[in-house]
């Protein structure tokens, strides 16, 4: 019987496919509290797509990882190893034929060495006037070849990474084929032309020397750009001197054939094709290695593919998204697990869309209905963690009702009850008269219409709730806008879910006040705008009460500031520090209008204003409401607990 073997080792073949996926709406919560501290939604995404949602695996790390890679390409080594190696193969070239001159005794030897001796310092200009000369030593005339056919190699090969294997001889035939077909190919495609058919033909008959296996011209096009601006980038890194003497020694590597043109034409063609890629920016590159002409081309590709991403991975430009970003060039820069971080984070942003958490409308993106209830309801659930256990009763109609909670009494069922039934009370009933009839077993237990008891209930009463928030600057300044954002939208989750009857409005209130939907609320951001209008918040307040006259009103102010602005009869503000005797006067008149109505204002104080908390004093007193003074983390839990009781008629 075969026994089976089984190894076990680090997964290798894609993303891990235990990975844990980013939780949606772990990331909600953390926009959510982005947003609430005064950050616009377009920001906390960014933010949480730049960080990762609390892993810290997220572009900014990507792009740590491309500079990191960036820096250490730079350290590569020198970039004019071309020129350097030139330079040793011909001192190497020139002794091995010194020595075989100075063997021989005849003119034509003293001759040459003086040729030699008077040859300019420059390598490429003793490469050139060395190109007629008659070399007395085979070997020293092959090192000599090395030096143009090598450079002449390193220069097609790093343009055309295919063409290793056709170069082995030394026939450049190819080539100069090759080149000319694809200048034509390029030339139709911008034109305008279809070029599809004419693309098919190039690699039928050209293929083998593109072993990226580019699918249409745009891979060619982008692939072969690539590798001409590194190569423009290595000549614009140079010292004017070393650019010369390697262009130099290019054009006599490549000699007086038809291949030197046909690449400087492809060069134009590309340009001309992908302008956007930066063929101009040079590279100040270090190191203890001498670079030859390809491995510098390639330091300096790997750069300038690395420079593409940083900016992609940057996503600083508008409109951009992470559909911008490269999958495939992260995979070949910074390895398969960073492009696989990518896609999920690319996966995160659309399920955030996608499941219904962002939403975008004529102001752009913002959060959605169903976001806002999940961050009421996150808020509402950290609030009631902090209030005291225990029964939170509601203003009440001492009245028997299908609504409300249970108060513990019960009476008999009466044809029409909606009530819930009292079964404790009714099969007690239901014994009794059983063991009060003589001759009737108690078991098992009969009942009948009048042993039927339902529980009593208390009848809710609506509210109508108006809950004033200040928005001046001051609010974000000092730390309290992300406490009042959150204790907005717990109230009103609150109100929502558990009080559907209640008539809660939201209005904020900085030089002008306005009414608030939850949503607006989340997106408000603060502005440097002065101004505390609390008469407009009131006035605004009192039209909402008496919108719903049969409801118990309930006024509730979030502040850190004395007013400080008021309208005017044309309908525009008045700003003025310290406040103006019209301001205080303007804003005592909603007060009364409020307190004849019948409204208890409660007052939530954030900060220790002297001016305000003795304004808000007289308020008080004149209204009969409270003021309280609690810390802005604790805003949420006061307001609640306000709320709760001025339902139940406890102020």
């Amino acid at each position: 019987m075969a026994r089976n073997v089984f190894r076990y080792g680090a997964w290798r073949d894609g993303p891990d496919p235990l990975a844990p996926p980013y939780d949606v709406r772990a990331a909600v919560d953390e926009m959510g509290e982005r947003v609430m501290q005064g950050d616009s939604l377009r920001d906390a995404l960014r933010d949480l797509i730049r960080r990762g949602p609390r892993d810290g695996r997220g572009l900014d790390s990507l792009r740590d990882r491309a500079r990191r890679l960036r820096r250490d390409a730079l350290r590569r080594g020198n970039l004019d190893g071309a020129v350097t190696r030139a330079q040793q193969m011909l001192d190497q070239a020139l002794a091995t034929e010194r020595d075989t001159l100075r063997a021989r005794d005849d003119m034509d030897a003293r001759f040459n060495e003086a040729v030699l001796d008077n040859l300019p310092r420059s390598t490429s200009q003793a490469i050139s006037e060395l190109s007629e000369y008659n070399w007395a030593s085979p070997e020293a005339r092959d090192i000599y070849q090395q030096i143009l056919d090598g450079l002449k190699r390193e220069v097609v090969e790093q343009r055309f990474a295919g063409m290793r294997n056709a170069l082995q001889n030394g026939d450049f035939s190819e080539v100069s084929a090759m080149v000319g077909d694809l200048n034509q190919l390029l030339e139709k495609h911008a034109r305008g032309e279809d070029t599809d058919d004419a693309f098919r033909d190039f690699m039928d008959k050209h293929g083998r020397f593109f072993p990226d296996d580019p699918q249409n011209i745009d891979e060619l096009i982008d692939s072969l750009a690539r590798q001409a601006a590194a190569a423009e980038r290595l000549m614009r890194s140079l010292s004017p001197q070393q650019r010369e003497e390697l262009q130099n020694l290019m054009d006599q590597a490549l000699g007086d054939g038809p291949l030197r043109g046909q690449l400087a034409e492809l060069t134009d063609n590309l340009k001309a094709l992908r302008p956007g890629m930066n063929w101009g920016r040079g590279e100040r590159m270090r190191g203890g290695e001498d670079l030859g002409y390809g491995d510098a081309a390639e330091a300096l590709g790997e750069i300038g593919d690395l420079d593409g991403l940083i900016d992609q991975l940057g996503q600083e430009h508008p409109g951009a998204t992470l559909d911008d970003v490269d999958v495939e060039a992260v995979e070949r820069q910074l390895g398969r697990s960073a492009a696989d971080d990518l896609r999920r984070l690319r996966e995160l942003e659309r399920e955030l869309r996608r499941q219904g958490w962002v939403q975008r409308d004529d102001e752009g993106l913002t959060l959605s209905p169903k976001a806002l209830r999940r961050l009421g309801r996150t808020a509402l659930s950290a609030i009631f963690r902090d209030i005291t256990e225990g029964k939170r009763g509601e203003h009440d109609m001492r009245d028997a009702g299908a609504a409300g909670d249970l108060i513990g009494s019960s009476r008999r069922w009466e044809f029409g009850d909606d009530q819930p039934l009292d079964v404790v009370r009714t099969l007690g009933n239901a014994v009794r008269r059983r063991a009060g009839s003589r001759g009737t077993a108690t078991l098992p237990v009969r009942l009948e219409p009048e042993d039927f008891e339902v529980a009593e209930t208390e009848r809710r009463a609506s509210a109508v709730v108006a809950l004033c928030v200040d928005l001046s600057y001051s609010m974000f300044a000092d730390g309290r806008w992300g406490p009042m954002k959150q204790t907005a939208l717990a109230l009103s989750h609150l109100v929502a879910t558990k009080y559907p009857q209640d008539a809660l409005q939201i209005i904020g209130f900085g030089k002008y006040a306005m009414s608030l939907s939850q949503g607006e609320l989340a997106a408000i951001e603060p502005t440097m705008e002065k101004g505390t209008n609390l008469q407009h918040a009131l006035k605004l307040a009192g039209r909402h009460l008496r919108r719903h006259p049969g409801a118990e009103p309930v006024v509730l102010v979030v502040t850190d500031g004395e007013p400080t602005a008021h309208l005017e009869d044309d309908g525009e503000a008045t700003f003025w520090w310290p406040p103006l005797q019209e301001t205080v006067q303007a804003t005592v008149r909603e007060v009364d209008l409020l307190t004849r109505y019948g409204a208890t204002m409660n007052v939530f104080m954030l900060g220790d204003d002297p001016g305000l908390q003795r304004f808000m004093d007289a308020v008080a007193r004149r209204n009969g409401g409270r003021v309280f003074s609690p810390d802005a983390a604790e805003l949420g839990r006061y307001v609640i607990d306000d709320y709760v009781r001025a339902r139940r008629g406890r102020r």
